[in-house]
Parts: structure tokens; C-alpha cells; sequence
């Protein structure tokens, strides 16, 4: 028995590369509809469903190196907490931890978000270094203005 020619196959049952779809009148699919002007709470649950479906590029990101695993029980850790109403630094301390060294690990993949944390840090130590030095300024001019 002989396969048929995949060429001319389905060439009726699909559009063509220069051709529209057609559309049959009254087939509601293909019109979108604002799930919130809809007023319908599933189409609305829907709409959220399909927008958390999708991966973040920092997500495929994490997922696309060495420590997929670890980010992984991170995202189920920080969603738990989140979902508990759970602070998440202490109940994901130690998922943290495991991520940050498979990160640390695997340098060569994750430098660009190891360096952005870095970079992040050394800016937190400065504006605390700074609101540090502020404070002492304010305490000897308030100890100088009660010498008077």
C-alpha cells in the first residue's frame, strides 16, 4: 500500500500560507472577548489561569541551566508561602540557600543574575551606609544644639 503525497494531502483542510482562515458567520471562537467586560467568572479565572501558565523569561531562564531542580522547589516553596500567607525569607530560607550555591556552582550559566545580585547588594550596603552616616550627623548636631 502506498502513502499518500504529503503535499497535496490536507491541501484542502488547511488555509494556505497567502490566504486568511475562514470563518464560518456566527462561530463565536475566534472573536476575543474581554474576560472582564464579559462579566463571566470563568472566562475571568481562565484569563488568570493561562496568564500564571506562562513562563516569565527569568523563569526559563533559571530553568534552562544546571540548577532547574533547585529553582523549581524554590518557585513551589515562595508559592506555598504565598498561597499560606507564610513569610516567605523563613520558610524558604533553606531552598534559597540550596539555590543560590547550585548557582554558585554553575558560575559560568547564572553570572548574569549572580552579578545583578551583586550589584544589588553593594548598592543596598551603600544607601544603608549612608542613612548610617545620616543618623550620626543628626545625633551630633542634636548633642551640639543641646549644648547650645
Amino acid at each position: 500500500m502506498s502513502s499518500p503525497d504529503p503535499k497535496t494531502e490536507n491541501s484542502d483542510s488547511q488555509p494556505r500560507i497567502n490566504e486568511a482562515p475562514s470563518e464560518e458567520l456566527g462561530d463565536s471562537s475566534t472573536v476575543w472577548k474581554d474576560p472582564v467586560e464579559s462579566g463571566s467568572p470563568n472566562e475571568v479565572e481562565d484569563a488568570e489561569e493561562e496568564e500564571e501558565e506562562g513562563e516569565c523569561g527569568f523563569c526559563l531562564f533559571m530553568k534552562g541551566g544546571g540548577c532547574k531542580d533547585s529553582f523549581v522547589a524554590w518557585e513551589v516553596c515562595v508559592e506555598e508561602a504565598e498561597k499560606n500567607k507564610e513569610d516567605i525569607v523563613t520558610k524558604c530560607m533553606e531552598v534559597t540557600s540550596s539555590l543560590k550555591k547550585c548557582m554558585d556552582a554553575h558560575s559560568d550559566y547564572y553570572q548574569p543574575i549572580l552579578a545583578a545580585e551583586k550589584a544589588a547588594e553593594q548598592e543596598v550596603k551603600k544607601e544603608l551606609e549612608a542613612e548610617k552616616e545620616k543618623e550620626e550627623e543628626e545625633e551630633v548636631a542634636a548633642m551640639k544644639q543641646a549644648r547650645g
